[in-house]
């Protein structure tokens, strides 16, 4: 394999959603504070026009346009349902409903009529293989087609389970793009420290590697950078690319560079690192922003977070963690991110970050005998909290779920195997969850609240910490 290239950083998708022009939102406009009437076939919303405004191009359009509805307190919108339209409005004002059947078809067609981005984003976050099908379908009707994209992806990550039911009910034109897109595949990258210009480029523990299921063996897909480290890092992947911040080399922990790998033309490039300097941190990727978590520096534990929006490049500060924090378990969800944090002995309390808001919530709380939340990995609206099991045999654990709908707790049946690292480093593909150790890779199924074992494949040759992520590769990429 030919070394990878380290260029400049390329741009990617915002954090936020479309501005409103200024103009919009000034007094003379008349939109501060006034209320609009929206008539849905027979039933009557009351609703701020500027909320709509800076949520739906459709009103956006409208209010720029001078045609007479602008003057108008009442506004009729025809070929839509109420009930679209009431979901709209919910995720309008920040909430984010459970969604199934009809439901699902007239959001859609209300997020597609009237443009309203966070309604589409929520459905992305609501995709799930019950839905996915529905979800995928319904969103090429109407001619959603971030959602469509998003939904086709899931359904090829699911491909060997779903391709029955998709070749019974999809239009061939649907099946065949479906097919068309590449699969994610399991990666993995061993904890590395740099040792300076004597190391060679090729030295098997900077390698990133991927799991070619059908030949049962991991292949080399590209050699970390030389200033990169991946020991006490950040990594995450965002928008299909790879990001590493911080990490430590040298004794005295100096902290490295970040850097970020792009699949698609097999390169490396540098990234600004945080403001502040931190390592042993949580990293996490949503809506084209990466959360750096807590951390240390110079022996002192932070509680200080940092989001790098990737389209301006740059770091700002957010909310700090309720308390300091460093190597925290932390997970994303249905577009929501959560972390783990301990308060000995036998406590763990999670928090959500609240991104229109800017702050932490408190979730739930769970206590328990060695509550210690090592792993945290989101499935639908459940998180499932890895733990360690009696004192007497770290070698197992368990899990404990919370679902985040109905804000109850239960608790996994029987112990999983940890033998050096399995479940603390689990990845969610589908209805899969991929667990990893230097033994084997072990599939499981969630079926419900249950974890099953479905099938075991090679182990990962690397001793120490292991990340572990999915990636979407070139043909071309896997080819060489």
């Amino acid at each position: 394999m030919s070394e990878p290239r380290v260029g400049s950083e390329e741009d990617s998708s915002s954090c936020g959603g479309a501005d409103v022009e200024k103009h919009l939102s000034c007094p003379s406009s008349g939109l501060v504070a006034a209320r609009l009437t929206i008539v849905v076939g027979d039933t009557h919303f009351s609703e701020e026009k500027m909320l709509l405004v800076q949520s739906c191009d459709y009103f956006q359009a409208l209010y720029r346009s001078g045609m007479k509805e602008c003057q108008q307190d009442e506004i009729h919108l025809k070929y839509l349902h109420a009930r679209g339209f009431l979901i709209a409005l919910a995720v309008l004002r920040g909430e984010m409903p459970i969604l199934d059947g009809d439901d699902i078809v007239e959001a859609i067609e209300c997020a597609a009529f009237l443009q309203v981005i966070p309604l589409a984003k929520h459905l992305i976050n609501l995709i799930d293989p019950d839905n996915c099908l529905l979800m995928y379908h319904t969103a090429a009707t109407f001619g959603l087609m971030d959602l469509y994209h998003a939904a086709a992806l899931f359904i090829r990550d699911m491909y060997g389970d779903l391709e029955a039911e998709v070749r019974k009910t999809l239009p061939s034109e649907l099946t065949s793009y479906i097919e068309s897109l590449t699969p994610s595949v399991f990666v993995a990258v061993g904890a590395h420290v740099t040792c300076g210009a004597a190391e060679t480029v090729h030295a098997a523990s900077r390698t990133v590697c991927y799991l070619d299921e059908t030949a049962n063996t991991w292949k080399v897909l590209t050699d970390l950078p030389l200033e990169a480290s991946t020991s006490m890092a950040g990594v995450t992947v965002l928008d299909n690319k790879l990001y590493i911040i911080g990490g430590v080399h040298g004794l005295h922990k100096q902290v490295a560079g970040s850097f970020c790998y792009n699949p698609e033309n097999n390169s490396w490039s540098r990234i600004a690192s945080p403001a502040q300097l931190r390592y042993n941190l949580s990293l996490v990727g949503v809506d084209g922003c990466l959360y750096a978590i807590g951390g240390e520096y110079e022996r002192t534990t932070m509680s200080s977070v940092e989001i790098y929006n990737v389209k301006t490049r740059g770091w700002t500060f957010a909310a700090h963690l309720p308390r300091p924090a460093a190597g925290a378990a932390c997970t994303k969800t249905m577009g929501r991110i959560f972390v783990c944090l301990w308060r000995p002995m036998e406590t763990t309390e999670i928090y959500e970050y609240v991104p229109g808001k800017d702050e932490w919530r408190p979730v739930t709380t769970m206590i328990r005998h060695q509550s210690y939340g090592h792993c945290m990995v989101g499935h639908r609206d459940n998180l499932y909290i890895m733990r360690n099991g009696p004192s007497d045999d770290f070698l197992r654990c368990l899990m404990d779920c919370y679902n985040l709908s109905s804000g109850q707790w239960s608790s996994l049946p029987g112990h999983f195997a940890n033998s050096k690292g399995s479940l603390f480093t689990s990845v969610v593909r589908g209805n899969s969850v991929f667990t990893l150790n230097r033994s084997m890779t072990l599939e499981y199924i969630v079926d419900g609240k249950s974890w099953k074992p479905r099938r075991q494949l090679k182990g990962f040759p690397r001793s120490g910490s292991v990340w572990t992520f999915l990636l979407r590769l070139p043909e071309t990429l896997m080819l060489k």
